[in-house]
């Protein structure tokens, strides 16, 4: 197995390492490696499996995607900037030469795309986890489902069956808490929803949404346009779902 980074916080590579006991399970049939934020003794591929977190934002990344490419067997991408370009993706929307004269002393010296996009943008994936973070549970549920030869058992159903699971009184029917739930992949347990908040989307669109219906409600528990498109514009600003309908919002 190779893990790859790309434009990221490397929170989902993290959360590869928290999964100790449950990799202890797997030395035998899975080797790492290459993984540059575990060791410092990369091995060539060709691999079985390649890990890829982090978006594309840079020309000199698109080359490097269809190198992982071509030298892995299978490719998963791993975390919300893999799968849908991430926070980084806001640039997307924006003049990305006013962020980075703003952000750099020296500008000039800085090299990057005018977007961000996801892995999928420039190469073939074989599977996507979402999150922000990834759920350590579905991480070994992709590893175990590889070394075994079957797709992966990841839920495609909404946060609101989370809710139900857990036991957890809906928000909006409760209290009138606006909330990403009914739109948003599972994956987190329903963890904002467990403290009273409304769900912010971080696992991306399910793969059954009707926004026209949800929109409305939205707007019925007080948020207007751009409280719309500000929440929808976050860790998965640019799938495609939420981007058709921040843009309709705004009329663009």
């Amino acid at each position: 197995m190779a893990v790859w980074k790309f434009a990221s916080c490397d929170g989902c590579q993290l959360t590869l390492l928290d999964c100790e006991d449950e990799l202890l399970g797997l030395t035998d049939e899975l080797e790492v490696a290459f993984f540059l934020e575990a060791s410092g003794d990369p091995r060539p591929g060709p691999y079985d499996l390649s890990l890829v977190e982090g978006s594309v934002t840079t020309a000199e990344d698109a080359e490097r995607i269809r190198h992982v490419r071509e030298s892995s067997r299978k490719l998963v991408t791993i975390g919300a900037c893999a799968t849908s370009g991430g926070v980084q993706a806001l640039r997307n929307y924006a003049d990305v030469e006013e962020f980075r004269a703003a952000v750099y002393a020296e500008p000039e010296y800085i090299r990057t795309l005018a977007g961000s996009t996801p892995i999928a943008a420039h190469v073939r994936v074989d599977f996507e986890l979402r999150g922000c973070p990834i759920d350590r549970g579905q991480l070994v549920e992709v590893l175990t489902a590889f070394l075994a030869g079957r797709t992966p058992d990841v839920p495609a159903h909404s946060v609101c069956f989370e809710c139900k699971r857990r036991g957890t009184p809906c928000v909006t029917v409760a209290h009138g808490t606006p909330c990403l739930g009914p739109v948003t992949h599972a994956g987190c347990g329903a963890l904002c929803p467990a403290y009273g908040r409304g769900c912010y989307g971080c696992f991306g669109p399910s793969y059954s949404t009707n926004f026209p219906s949800f929109v409305p409600l939205l707007r019925r528990d007080g948020m207007d346009t751009l409280d719309v498109v500000r929440v929808l514009r976050t860790f998965n600003t640019a799938a495609p779902e939420f981007d058709a309908v921040s843009r309709q919002e705004l009329g663009e």
